[in-house]
């Protein structure tokens, strides 16, 4: 079965092996995400996330970009507009962390801001060597988002700083080495393997869903990072750090891209 994406959502939409395969499909801007589209990512991986339907989801990105992370064209005017820019993006973290199938980022090539932030929260993160992370928030006067100061630190330890406070560009073979990235395999193989990482995960019989209650972070710790995250957004807002970090990094990042 396969659902096209629709000119607003830009998200498409296959079951592949009784898995659900969500494609980040906007190419042409890198797969950047938009406010519209990251309230449809959560509203798919809430429909599809109950076990009902699918053993599990994959989300990966169309082209040579997972994403570049949030569309950042129009700076945000108000604060408002920035609390709404967060909580849409905290809202993918909510669904994907609520599920009870396994969630696979399946990560295709350059991962930025949002769109590496999305993927912290995923069960498994696969890359190929054409994988790079790149969180630019703190030269542009941003702040991290989506419980990053949360999972981050929880998949690489105290890599998360240099990773942060430096924006180095973290290759594939550093993303595995370090715990960002789970395997590397050959863009080929890359949606067939992740969709056999949730066949093998997903057994019959199994208690799947159990342990992934058990096993990943608990909601109240989750929710406390974002509380956080928004504080330190509002600091950078009252600043004026924010607005004219969002104008430069619209700016630049094609040329960093």
């Amino acid at each position: 079965m396969t659902i096209p994406a629709t000119s607003q959502d830009h998200i498409d939409v296959a079951v592949v092996s009784d898995v659900a395969v969500l494609t980040l499909d906007r190419p042409d801007k890198l797969n950047a995400l938009t406010v519209a589209m990251r309230l449809r990512l959560a509203a798919l991986v809430r429909e599809l996330g109950t076990g009902e339907t699918v053993r599990g989801i994959v989300l990966t990105g169309r082209g040579r970009a997972f994403s570049a992370g949030e569309d950042l064209k129009h700076a945000p005017t108000t604060e408002a507009e920035v609390r709404e820019a967060f909580e849409s993006f905290h809202d993918v973290t909510r669904a994907i962390l609520q599920t009870r199938v396994p969630v696979v980022a399946a990560v295709n090539g350059l991962a930025v801001g949002g769109a590496s932030e999305i993927t912290l929260c995923c069960d498994a993160r696969i890359g190929t060597p054409a994988t790079e992370y790149f969180q630019p928030e703190n030269a542009r006067g941003l702040t991290i988002s989506n419980a990053t100061s949360l999972l981050l630190r929880r998949l690489v330890g105290n890599h998360a700083m240099r990773m942060v406070l430096g924006s180095p560009r973290v290759p594939a073979a550093e993303a595995l080495r370090i715990g960002l990235l789970d395997e590397v395999v050959e863009p080929d193989r890359l949606l067939e393997h992740a969709v056999d990482t949730v066949h093998a995960w997903t057994p019959e019989g199994n208690t799947t869903a159990l342990h992934l209650a058990l096993l990943r972070p608990m909601t109240a710790e989750v929710e406390a990072a974002f509380e956080r995250e928004d504080h330190a957004a509002h600091e950078a807002w009252s600043s004026g750090l924010l607005t004219a970090g969002v104008v430069g990094f619209w700016n630049t990042r094609e040329t960093t891209a």
